[in-house]
């Protein structure tokens, strides 16, 4: 088989070419960077840092297993003991651990191979993967526009083909808003179900690694691999992980809320569009609709960045130059080196989020502000699960907008911030949610919408977004039981 089609394949039949001898790891492993994908890599720059002797090694070591060979990019926040780990930040610059994250154990175990750490935006903080000390990463469907963020580099490489599996982090909506800028899968879990254990936290109590893929059965193979206790990980869930098994199910009698009070205004017609569709398409597959107001999408936003920075001040305190991180050696005393050192190894961004919440967390401040968002957070929760009394899972947009233009949210914080204004409540009530491409907008870039399901609800949301996938009619299928993939077009 040779590198053409190897790369074209889902991560299913990739690892079963694997195992029937049909080609070898590393030929697979190897598929995407030998092929036409490297050449997108050149102008998209998905990755970060990647070492063909560490993927030859990898490949090495995974003849067998159910992702025997599958080369899977990792976001650059997840610990791997062979690459570097960096969060795209000067901060920790070189930095390369002595271990694997969970979650990458797992996945190695199951004979998969880390291809390359996924550029981001710097420790995780942006809607656009352009706060990256690497310089930014583009999207795939137009070189002009922004891939989401901020697993974007993981969101793009699985698109343009260098990987047909990606793993991501999702504390606001970091997985789903980059897949529905990409036109790809993605999945953030119930919060618990994947290990934390290695992912460099950002706001512990959101923060939730996510997956990436090109076709449901593919998100489902790896969550199933994943998922799980985890005694490293003291907020990962003792009980076992739901079923996923059935994500070829279908939706027949199935209810999806319809909240449509969220979309009459600030967001634009060609999502609506995609939303009427993907309704259209699951009453064809058998589901229902059921139409409801629901409001935390008013307060989620104020509530998310007064929670989420707070604990990204606690969390980033480490990384000093003392303790962690860079450390400029100009400093002439203890507070000028603090001073100093993260001054230059935060970019703005970061240093924003971490002002931000230094204030939400000070003296005279901390009842008023952060715990008046705790109490939102408590009331955002129990706005869920009475959605959920009422529907088996929630349809509504992925992200206000289609891909925007690199550069057209820099200089407006607050217009960056809302573009994850769908995807912020599913972090703050733990519960899983899904981004499924549909069919592109009129110009061409990628068209999604977003599932939400109540905890332990990815069965039915993977079964959701294979009847999107299939289109609610009979589909044109590849060897794998795959729809065919619309790749991007360069232009």
């Amino acid at each position: 088989m040779s590198a053409r089609e190897l790369w074209r394949l889902p991560a299913r039949a990739l690892a079963t070419a694997v195992r029937a001898g049909e080609c070898t790891a590393l030929e697979a492993v190897s598929a995407g960077w030998d092929g036409p994908a490297a050449l997108w890599e050149r102008d998209v720059h998905a990755i970060a840092h990647s070492d063909p002797g560490a993927r030859a090694a990898g490949a090495g070591a995974a003849p067998s297993g159910p992702l025997a060979g599958v080369p899977v990019v990792v976001k650059d926040n997840l610990c791997t003991h062979d690459h570097p780990t960096t969060c795209c930040s000067r901060m920790l610059d070189g930095y390369q651990p002595p271990y694997d994250a969970t979650v990458v154990q797992r996945l190695r175990e199951a004979g998969g191979v880390v291809s390359g750490k996924g550029n981001m935006d710097e420790f995780a903080m942006g809607s656009s993967t352009e706060f990256s000390c690497y310089g930014p990463t583009r999207n795939p469907y137009d070189l002009a526009r922004v891939p989401g963020g901020s697993s974007g580099g993981p969101a793009a490489a699985v698109a343009y083909g260098l990987a047909p599996l990606a793993l991501g982090s999702d504390t606001g909506g970091s997985v789903r808003q980059p897949a529905a800028f990409c036109g790809v899968v993605g999945l953030k879990p119930t919060y618990g179900r994947l290990s934390r254990y290695g992912l460099v936290a950002f706001a512990s109590s959101l923060d939730q690694v996510g997956i990436f893929g090109r076709h449901a059965g593919d998100v489902a193979l790896l969550y199933a691999l994943l998922a799980g206790p985890d005694p490293l990980d003291a907020t990962s869930r003792a009980s076992l992980p739901p079923d996923v098994s059935g994500w070829d199910g279908g939706v027949e009698g199935l209810r999806f809320g319809w909240p449509a009070n969220l979309w009459r205004e600030g967001v634009e017609a060609e999502v609506v569009a995609g939303l009427e569709e993907a309704a259209a398409w699951l009453e064809r597959a058998g589901a229902r609709r059921v139409p409801f107001d629901f409001l935390p999408g008013e307060y989620a936003v104020a509530t998310y960045y007064l929670v989420a920075t707070a604990e990204a001040s606690s969390n980033l305190a480490r990384f000093d130059g003392v303790r962690y991180g860079h450390r400029d050696p100009a400093g002439h005393d203890l507070h000028a080196l603090y001073t100093r050192s993260r001054s230059a190894g935060f970019g703005a961004e970061v240093q924003r989020r971490i002002l931000l919440g230094t204030y939400a967390l000070s003296a005279g401040y901390y009842e008023e502000v952060y715990l008046t968002a705790q109490r939102a957070r408590a009331r955002i929760r129990r706005e869920y699960e009475a959605a959920f009394s009422r529907c088996d899972l929630l349809l509504m947009p992925a992200a206000p907008t289609l891909p925007f233009r690199l550069g057209e949210k820099l200089d407006d914080p607050l217009a960056m911030y809302l573009s994850d204004i769908f995807t912020l409540g599913a972090n703050l009530a733990g519960i899983p949610g899904l981004s499924a491409p549909v069919t592109p907008a009129a110009g061409g870039l990628p068209r999604a919408v977003q599932l939400l399901g109540p905890d332990d609800g990815e069965a039915l949301l993977l079964r959701a977004a294979r009847a999107l996938e299939v289109r609610g009619e009979r589909a044109r299928l590849d060897r794998s039981h795959e729809v065919e993939f619309a790749w991007p077009t360069k232009r």
